[in-house]
């Protein structure tokens, strides 16, 4: 398995305690959830179970989830009975089942899918609360694994719960897309031979997603898969954006609406930006589904250098939903060679710079680690003065550390080497006098540059306090 160290160990501490746990796994669609329940329990699953896609059970759904259920049961060994007639029978059933199977040694239930369980009006809750705290919390060697990609249900009814399942799951992960690092020991894993300057630009299309990296083919180039994913005909991803929300949201329109408005603009917006841009009403609804799209890695929340406390803003920070944003035109147009035929257009090139700095805004920790400060505590914004049009307004990413320096990082996405030039130099003293304006005389400001390969030396290069380089962005 590929990276996830550290939940492989917790997951595995918690199969050798000597105690009831129930364990919350959530995160993005297609980010690996059921693949690491998979592989780290391989042989040691007592019952499994995934819930029925909502999309697929509109009619029905609660007699064909318990059927589902019932036929799971089956399948791992429970005699021939009846078929529930509610979420209390079945779990009662999955109850005597695993007194039937008990020989003392550890249980692993695992439910994949949790929240497609849950249909409307169907006690789902009521039933899952009676089984955990009626029965399984005091069965020391059973062990409840649960997931699924609709995060907010699995924050608001499990994680967060205040009724009968509050402060009941003992351990949660959230599972995160991989790293630059990671994406690449998969490629390597999959025999794909690709530079780390096209790994970048892979993970500025989807993102680290373990799931997309495993539709590319080896021996065919990075254009060439991308064209396959996204722009050729009946390509495997084209419908994806879509099914990211209608699987994991009950209101997936809205939530599309809201990521489609933060993605208009790189610094984001406010939550009244939104409320306004969006003709919504204020109320607990925005920020449930906000919270939601914060736990699935779609967005942040952040606060912006210079501003106070109070004031917040949301961005969109996952590769995906941002490319797809980007290109949609071109993803439902007719053009099956786009991006093999575009590589070096304008809209491209343009497009590449603006998704650098998404990545270099995910891998924080290792900007940090390159500058040696790995250990010092750090906020991280875009920053930019809006009533100013002059040049040098807009700074890609402040690097504000409790250590009383504030790194100034220009990011640039080039094919070669970066060269300072009379105006260029310019423009970047013009940047730290603006800034020098805002902070306190006892901060200290580096100009970094994060880019692809280095900084060429000349007479202006000097500029440049601290240079980080895409090798820095791969370490683990």
């Amino acid at each position: 398995m590929i990276g996830r160290i550290n939940e492989i160990k917790e997951l595995n501490r918690l199969y050798d305690s000597k105690k009831a746990e129930l364990v919350a796994i959530y995160g993005r669609r297609r980010v690996g959830k059921t693949f690491l329940v998979d592989e780290v329990f391989e042989g040691r699953i007592t019952f499994r179970h995934a819930g029925l896609s909502p999309v697929e059970t509109k009619k029905g759904a609660l007699a064909m989830q318990l059927k589902s259920f019932y036929n799971s049961l089956l399948d791992y060994g429970m005699k021939k009975s009846r078929i529930p007639g509610s979420w209390l029978d079945a779990f009662f059933m999955l109850e005597q089942f695993l007194k039937e199977k008990d020989t003392g040694e550890r249980q692993l239930v695992f439910l994949d899918e949790l929240p497609w369980l849950d249909t409307p009006r169907s006690g789902f809750i009521t039933a899952f609360e009676s089984f955990w705290n009626n029965w399984a919390c005091h069965r020391k060697n059973l062990m409840v694994v649960v997931c699924g990609s609709a995060n907010s249900w699995i924050l608001d009814n499990l994680i967060n719960n205040h009724g009968g399942l509050y402060n009941r799951v003992t351990y949660e992960i959230k599972l995160s897309p991989f790293t630059l690092s990671e994406c690449e020991e998969f490629f390597e894993s999959q025999d794909i031979k690709i530079t780390r300057y096209d790994i970048v630009q892979s993970y500025m299309i989807i993102g680290g997603i373990p799931y997309y990296m495993g539709y590319f083919e080896k021996g065919k180039s990075l254009a060439q898969n991308i064209d396959r994913l996204f722009f050729a005909k009946d390509s495997k991803l084209r419908e994806e954006y879509d099914r990211l929300f209608t699987s994991a949201f009950s209101k997936p329109e809205l939530i599309k609406c809201i990521v489609e408005f933060l993605s208009k603009r790189n610094a984001g917006y406010t939550r009244e930006d939104i409320l306004q841009g969006l003709k919504i009403t204020d109320g607990g609804t925005l920020s449930k589904h906000l919270n939601a799209l914060i736990a699935s890695d779609y967005i942040v929340k952040y606060q912006p250098f210079g501003m106070s406390k109070k004031c917040e803003y949301y961005r969109v920070t996952d590769p995906f939903c941002l490319f797809y944003l980007h290109f949609r035109n071109k993803i439902n147009g007719a053009d099956e060679t786009f991006w093999q035929k575009g590589l070096s257009s304008g809209q491209i090139v343009s497009w590449r710079g603006f998704a650098f700095e998404k990545v270099c805004f995910n891998h924080i920790k290792q900007i940090k680690r390159a500058l040696e400060v790995g250990g010092v505590l750090s906020t991280e914004s875009a920053w930019s003065i809006k009533d100013d049009d002059q040049e040098g307004t807009q700074i890609d990413l402040l690097i504000s550390r409790k250590d009383n320096v504030l790194n100034m990082c220009e990011i640039k996405y080039l094919g070669d080497d970066f060269a300072v030039d009379k105006d260029y130099y310019r423009t970047i003293l013009r940047r730290q006098e603006m800034l020098t304006k805002q902070v306190s005389p006892k901060v200290v400001i580096h100009s970094t540059l994060i880019t692809t390969f280095g900084l060429k030396s000349n007479e202006y290069s000097g500029v440049f306090t601290n240079v980080v380089t895409m090798n820095d962005l791969f370490e683990k």
